[in-house]
């Protein structure tokens, strides 16, 4: 499994408020979860209604198709024009075995 997480800095010159801003954040993280099916948040920059910081995480089983998807919503999030996209942080990890043992434990509602 191949994690995919990050943040993105925005800069909201049209936001008079911090209404305003709300108002943009929640028009880039709705359409961001519609379009590409992303774990999506803003994380800082709560209390200055001209910068915002959003965090998004996602998962796949290849490194390629999550780096590419990665791509897409930072160009989805600029082609917006509702926000400046100031800076960004992508980090990338691999996950091989949570457990240790991956035999498969059989439950009380795997049987049909």
């Amino acid at each position: 499994m191949v994690i995919g997480y990050g943040w993105i800095a925005l800069r909201i010159p049209a936001s008079g408020s911090l209404k305003a801003k709300r108002s943009v954040l929640n028009k880039v993280i709705k359409r961001a979860q519609n379009e590409f099916n992303v774990s999506i948040a803003q994380v800082g920059g709560l209390d200055d209604h001209h910068f915002a910081r959003i965090g998004f995480a996602m998962t796949g089983n290849e490194s390629r198709f999550i780096s590419g998807k990665i791509d897409h919503l930072l160009r989805f999030i600029e082609d917006l024009n509702v926000a400046d996209v100031i800076g960004t942080k992508v980090e990338m990890m691999a996950v091989s075995d949570f457990v240790g043992d991956t035999a498969w434990v059989k439950g009380k509602y795997d049987e049909l």
